[in-house]
């Protein structure tokens, strides 16, 4: 009976010794970065018997870090099977869309307004919904190749690309009821994302600042309507300053406030507007989500996914382009109000939800 207990109490020992070092034991490998040669540390804990795929941990959020969860599930041998990563994509939207708390942030109704940001490609039964400021002029250029406007995405002007009388990109919104209903439910669908805070960052910077495509309305028109109702002190000649980003902060941030502005601003107004208010990801079964932090890897699975990698190639991707770009953001949101921040992010919190854009705890805490 002595040996008997001596030897249930050594297996607890083992036991006991086993579960200790388990919580040390991983699994890790190096896979290149996005560009400049950068390299990642992926950590890969051994799943538990409920776990479908296996999770990645990012490093620390440094400055050049996306701050998105890709649903990476890499291999040591082989490369990111990236159709995986989609596919948690896809999962996390359904996911958010049936949230009650956020319906309201997430859902938009298929009207008009969204249809006209979706074009069309009928000879490869392709949809393409635009999200301004991520990206959506190459898409455009592999579009108007596809519709054979063009035989190649380097002979495109790039005056023409966003000329819609010109551009040979029919809009859904042109078509029947019925065409519209059938494509729908049938065509390859796609949209790319970004961090909804840098993404505004580039919509500021874009329209208000650089414009480079020479439209003088956001500069006249919209800035000084948004110094006027949402600067907190300006004198008589505070408008000729231009418009700050505090102020587009405050009017982003005021959603019912800002409504009668919008409305006058009209279209306008997309550069800024949710992904769910322009594409509307809860009421459209979209076949990929791209995420322009990660578009090395994206553009040529979405190619591939719409059946076309053999017929046009995505534009070179500039190095560090799409990285995601913190201490940008930290520079721009310096100075501003943690109230205003916090409204900000209450209005974005349906896109930071959907895609898997972490809470930038940097701004608000």
């Amino acid at each position: 009976m002595r040996r008997h207990w001596l030897l249930v109490g050594a297996c607890g020992w083992v036991l006991l010794i086993l579960m200790f070092v388990s919580k040390f034991i991983n699994f890790s490998f190096r896979i290149p970065g996005d560009f400049a040669g950068r390299t990642d540390m992926f950590v890969w804990t051994m799943p538990s018997v409920t776990q479908k795929l296996p999770s990645v941990q990012w490093p620390d959020k440094g400055a050049s870090q996306p701050y998105i969860l890709s649903s990476v599930s890499p291999s040591v041998v082989e490369p990111i099977d990236w159709q995986s990563v989609n596919e948690k994509r896809l999962e996390l939207l359904t996911t958010v869309c049936r949230n009650s708390s956020l319906w309201n942030l997430t859902h938009t109704t298929v009207r008009k307004f969204v249809l006209d940001r979706i074009f069309v490609c009928d000879k490869h039964k392709i949809l393409f919904c635009q999200t301004p400021k991520v990206g959506n002029t190459q898409w455009k250029k592999v579009l108007i190749v596809l519709n054979g406007k063009f035989s190649k995405v380097e002979a495109i002007p790039e005056n023409m690309v966003h000329d819609h009388e010109r551009n040979g990109l029919p809009r859904l919104s042109s078509m029947t009821d019925t065409e519209i209903h059938q494509r729908l439910n049938t065509y390859f669908k796609f949209f790319i994302v970004r961090d909804p805070f840098e993404r505004l960052i580039s919509a500021f910077k874009d329209k208000f600042v650089k414009n480079p495509r020479f439209e003088p309305w956001y500069k006249h028109d919209i800035a000084p309507a948004i110094i006027r109702k949402y600067r907190k002190s300006h004198h008589d000649d505070g408008e000729s300053v231009g418009l700050q980003f505090e102020d587009f902060v405050r009017y982003l941030g005021d959603k019912p406030g800002r409504q009668h502005l919008d409305r006058q601003f009209g279209d306008h107004i997309i550069h800024w507007l949710t992904y769910a208010e322009l594409c509307a990801p809860c009421d459209i079964s979209y076949n990929v989500v791209g995420h322009h932090e990660t578009l090395e890897f994206d553009a040529p699975y979405i190619l591939k996914a719409a059946g076309i990698a053999d017929l046009v190639s995505y534009p070179n991707i500039p190095p560090g382009i799409t990285r995601y770009n913190r201490t940008k953001v930290e520079r721009y949101f310096t100075g501003i109000s943690q109230r205003d921040v916090h409204r900000l992010y209450a209005h974005y919190l349906g896109d930071f939800s959907l895609f898997d854009y972490q809470r930038p705890a940097f701004l608000l805490d």
